[in-house]
């Protein structure tokens, strides 16, 4: 005969265990620290007076899931984050379904000037129908908040006026750098963290490591996109037409 069994011993009913999550008592706590009574683990394991204690903060429960350390709980603080991800998400599909805004007055670009465009990035970013038509690329990927916040830290640089300063920081900010804002461009840890101390006392300069950071990215990552697009092609090819035709 097993020797367990001969000894009288009985496994734990692990599948039938109710697992207490709740406070102990104040009357435990003592007679814990006095080391007398049961073991914790049969106190716990739903035997005995135990049991009772577990089935009233059983129903307490609810009120810590959120400190449940195996995660698997749906408590009201992540079912709100899920909600709050969710709209954010939403807003940002709607606000960039809108129409494209006023785009900046430029007259009509040469084919030499389309041309210089695919020379280099500096040059595109230059000149005013340039940035209008990399502007609409840019929408085509849902990326043209990039090129919304590089014009406001352009059009922040041109500002002598104190107070005018601190309200269009303010609003770069919020438009263009807040984690709650539907425009959010991507910038790093370090660059927020400048950005975060120089907004104590807003310059024309405030944003300037974000707009070269940010200028930077659309170089990189969606220039070369940019001139093999068709819509940077069209306009090669139109132009060539034009002066064919002329």
């Amino acid at each position: 005969m097993c020797l367990r069994k001969r000894n009288g011993y009985r496994p734990p009913d692990l599948i039938n265990a109710k697992i207490y999550t709740g406070p102990i008592p104040a009357e435990r706590e003592g007679e814990l620290a006095m080391g007398g009574g049961r073991s914790e683990t049969s106190a716990l394991s739903g035997t005995g007076g135990g049991q009772g204690m577990t089935t009233t903060q059983n129903s307490q429960r609810p009120n810590a899931c959120c400190f449940c350390w195996c995660c698997c709980c749906s408590c009201s603080w992540n079912e709100e984050e899920r909600r709050r991800r969710r709209r954010r998400k939403r807003i940002s599909q709607d606000t960039k379904m809108e129409t494209i805004p006023i785009c900046e007055a430029c007259t009509k670009p040469s084919v030499d000037e389309i041309r210089l465009w695919a020379q280099s990035f500096d040059k595109l970013m230059r000149n005013p129908a340039g940035r209008n038509v990399f502007r609409e690329f840019l929408r085509t990927e849902y990326s043209e908040e990039n090129m919304l916040f590089w014009l406001a830290c352009e059009d922040l640089k041109q500002e002598n006026n104190k107070n005018a300063i601190e309200e269009k920081a303010r609003s770069i900010y919020e438009e263009y750098i807040s984690i709650l804002s539907p425009k959010e461009v991507s910038l790093d840890a370090r660059v927020r963290e400048v950005i975060n101390r120089k907004m104590q006392d807003p310059t024309p300069h405030t944003f300037e490591d974000a707009q070269l950071q940010i200028y930077t990215l659309m170089h990189r990552d969606s220039y070369p996109r940019f001139l093999s697009s068709n819509i940077y092609k069209s306009l090669i090819h139109g132009g060539s037409r034009t002066s064919s035709e002329s």
